[in-house]
């Protein structure tokens, strides 16, 4: 090869890496901008919600009570890290309306407890369940996590350890690690990839591990963030993403 095809070669490489340089930028940018106009319009969520708590978040659509905004110490006990477990595999396939009903009658049989759920009987805790929908399975499911819950003896999961869980998915264990663990892992939900991809930032056939390692490639790892951009973005698609056609009057497309 001569020095001229050489020093194209390596001019060429050098183009590309200023242009990937400045789409990396442009999409830090975009993601900030984006995370920083739905934090105006919303402020801070205060997830995960929590029963005992008597605090509420007012702007919130649909459930508004148990929010906690701008206290990030929560959970502080073991018995609301187990909450927060079991809520995530309520509020599968269905609106947190439906799993906090589910959650309230499991309350109400005073078994937000580990040992205590794993002892009552498949009937009750199918009725308790139903609220929620799938009440064969998220039994099941719950009864699966609890031992999990147990076996850890207090410690932190990895990632890989609670996917071996049957039951929990990619959303449900990003979302366990991140509200009831306090570990940067962000969540993606259907919301998530509904909302990036109608804006034009994603294709919307982009999987799951493909749209959270964007978030995290262009967000800092830091919980808080995280926590409240999650919650954000769900919020927001209540609001302009929930019914057919979508985005209408998005205030996010003055962004793109």
């Amino acid at each position: 090869m001569n020095q001229n095809v050489k020093s194209r070669i390596i001019k060429s490489n050098d183009q590309l890496a200023i242009i990937l340089n400045r789409v990396l930028s442009m999409k830090r940018s975009l993601f900030g901008k984006i995370y920083e106009k739905l934090y105006h319009l919303y402020g801070p969520q205060g997830w995960w919600p929590l029963m005992d708590l008597e605090t509420e978040n007012p702007d919130k659509t649909g459930a508004t009570k148990g929010y906690h905004p701008l206290n990030y110490d929560l959970p502080q006990t073991r018995k609301q890290q187990y909450e927060i477990i079991l809520g995530a595999i309520l509020t599968q396939n269905t609106a947190w309306t439906s799993a906090e009903k589910a959650l309230g009658n499991l309350k109400k049989l005073n078994v937000l407890d580990p040992d205590k759920l794993l002892s009552l009987d498949d009937d009750t805790l199918k009725e308790a369940v139903r609220p929620a929908g799938f009440l064969n399975q998220k039994s099941m499911y719950l009864l699966n996590i609890t031992r999990f819950f147990l076996a850890l003896d207090g410690e932190i999961p990895t990632r890989k350890e609670i996917l071996r869980v049957k039951g929990v998915g990619n959303e449900t264990a990003d979302s366990i690690l991140l509200y009831a663990y306090k570990q940067p892992e962000f969540v993606i939900d259907t919301y998530t990839k509904r909302i990036f991809s109608h804006l034009g930032v994603v294709e919307d056939k982009i999987s799951y591990m493909s749209l959270k390692k964007l978030f995290q490639d262009n967000l800092s790892p830091n919980v808080q963030v995280y926590q409240e951009y999650h919650a954000l973005i769900v919020e927001h698609a209540k609001r302009y993403y929930q019914k057919k056609p979508y985005g209408i009057e998005c205030p996010l497309k003055e962004l793109i």
